[in-house]
Parts: C-alpha cells; structure tokens; sequence
C-alpha cells in the first residue's frame, strides 16, 4: 500500500508513571532504523505490534532525548570541508591504484 507523505507519519509516547516509550510509525525509514536496533539490541528494543502499513516499537524512556542545534562557526566548518576532500582524494587515489594493479 503507497503512503502519501503525509500519511508517513511517526509518534512518539510516553508518560510520567512508565519507564517505557512507545514509537508508532508507518515511515519506512523509521522502520528500516528501528527494525536495526531490534535486531541488535533486542533486551532494549522491542517490535511490539505490526500491521501491513505500520509498526510500534517499545524501549525504555530515558532512551528518548532532546538536544540542542549544534552551532558550528564557519572556520570549523572550512577545516572539515578540507578534511572530507582529503579522505575523498585518498580514496579515489587508492581505487585507480588497485585498478592499475589488476
């Protein structure tokens, strides 16, 4: 069944008197996220309740968080943008060594 955007959607629950969160999602990269965590952490994350468009998870509340935007001033920025292109240099550099190896 295709979803619109809208229709994708995700809700996160919980409350005061449980430990737990609940996720319900029909997002299928939210599903693809959690379904990994499920499966590699399945003490913590739980598949609770499925149908053919969407799926619940349940995992502990504390796991649920709240974070600031991360400021990052425009010299950070410029070093990073330089060390990404250096890794991509090296890398493409190795790929056309081991094609000239072969």
């Amino acid at each position: 069944m295709k979803l619109s955007r809208y229709e994708q959607e995700t809700i996160v629950s919980y409350n005061a008197g449980e430990q737990t969160a609940t996720i319900y999602t029909r997002d299928k990269a939210v599903m693809r996220k959690l379904d990994t965590l499920v499966a590699n952490f399945p003490d913590t994350y739980k598949l609770v309740k499925q149908d053919e468009v969407s799926k619940t998870y349940s995992f502990p509340k504390s796991f649920v968080s709240y974070r600031k935007p991360r400021a990052v001033s425009m010299e950070q920025r410029e070093q990073a943008r330089k060390k990404i292109g250096l890794i991509n240099s090296k890398k493409s550099y190795m790929y056309v060594q081991k094609m000239t190896i072969k």
